[in-house]
């Protein structure tokens, strides 16, 4: 049986965008998981009531995406520099810049977030949820070692 190239391609490229669509609702669902994961490990170290988590978890949401798009950004700067060939010093420079500013900007997103959290959590519980974050974080990264 002669199969037409020009068919055997579109098939190729097909099975190929459904692969990768489902790569990414398996990437988006693992996320979705570990934001979950990680949502209900900071209500629990903080021991916040289900009247707080349900005003906080939002805004923490928010919080996180705000910080999300602040490091995508520059990712995006940064791999676009890099992939390039003939890239000019002021690029490499606003590449660089960006990528420094990175951690500036995520303190002041926090800070300003932090004036909504202490309206709704004890000072202990705003102490705990920096401390569960870490928590957070390094039980993470411990589990990526093993």
């Amino acid at each position: 049986m002669k199969i037409n190239f020009k068919i055997a391609l579109l098939l190729l490229m097909l099975i190929t965008g459904v692969c990768t669509v489902q790569g990414q609702g398996k990437k988006r669902q693992w996320t979705k998981e570990m934001l979950d994961y990680k949502h209900e490990f900071i209500v629990k170290e903080t021991g916040m009531t289900q009247a707080q988590r349900d005003k906080f978890m939002p805004i923490y949401e928010a919080m996180e995406k705000e910080i999300y798009n602040v490091n995508h950004s520059a990712r995006q700067q940064a791999r676009k520099v890099g992939a390039a060939n003939n890239v000019s010093d002021d690029e490499y420079g606003k590449a660089a810049k960006a990528m420094a500013e990175v951690k500036s900007k995520e303190g002041e997103i926090e800070t300003r977030y932090f004036v909504q959290y202490s309206k709704i959590l004890s000072k202990k519980q705003l102490f705990l949820l920096k401390q569960a974050e870490i928590k957070f974080y390094r039980k993470m990264t411990e589990k990526k070692k093993k």
